[in-house]
């Protein structure tokens, strides 16, 4: 593909993170500004498989829910569309192709404790669904947060950035890499 053909594809950013990064909240907000659907990943396998994530994992397993994500992941991804991944999408390496394959991939980067205090609780989240959230999610940092940066286009230190600043941050870098394209 010349690089005039590439330009005349629509805008697809694709948001990833550890879960309660921001992806879906910052997802519609990019969404609404960029005139584009919304496609949280997660939701459009629950709404696939008529059944909540819990009940996936208890159900089938992760296993079985990873290799949902995957066919979720083939079916959207070249869609017109801000696409907010799980946070586990990164775990699998055809996923990780993918991500790479279709920039631009904008991790939502954030520490565990900031995380830790905005899902505490949260039952839908069947990984940190009893005992200690923050342990759990430095666990998971250990693990993913070389995969994200492997996928990534633009790292995007979250902190305690507010959802407006995060979403100006992003428009700039959107704006920057289809400068470049």
């Amino acid at each position: 593909m010349d690089a005039s053909t590439e330009q005349a594809l629509p805008l697809r950013p694709i948001l990833v993170g550890l879960m309660g990064s921001g992806k879906s909240s910052i997802g519609k907000r990019l969404a609404a500004k960029l005139d584009l659907p919304l496609i949280d990943l997660d939701e459009y396998i629950v709404e696939k498989a008529d059944r909540s994530i819990p009940e996936i994992f208890e159900q089938d397993g992760e296993l079985a829910f990873r290799k949902m994500e995957t066919e979720a992941l083939c079916e959207v991804i070249s869609k017109p569309a801000v696409i907010a991944t799980g946070g586990g999408a990164v775990l699998s390496e055809t996923n990780r192709r993918i991500l790479q394959e279709h920039s631009p991939v904008i991790w939502l980067k954030a520490s565990p404790e900031f995380l830790a205090r905005r899902i505490e609780g949260d039952s839908n989240r069947p990984l940190i669904a009893e005992g200690d959230t923050l342990k759990k999610l430095q666990e998971q940092v250990e693990v993913r947060y070389p995969l994200y940066e492997a996928c990534a286009d633009f790292v995007l230190p979250r902190g305690d950035m507010k959802k407006k600043q995060v979403l100006q941050a992003i428009l700039e870098f959107l704006g920057d890499w289809q400068a470049r394209r």
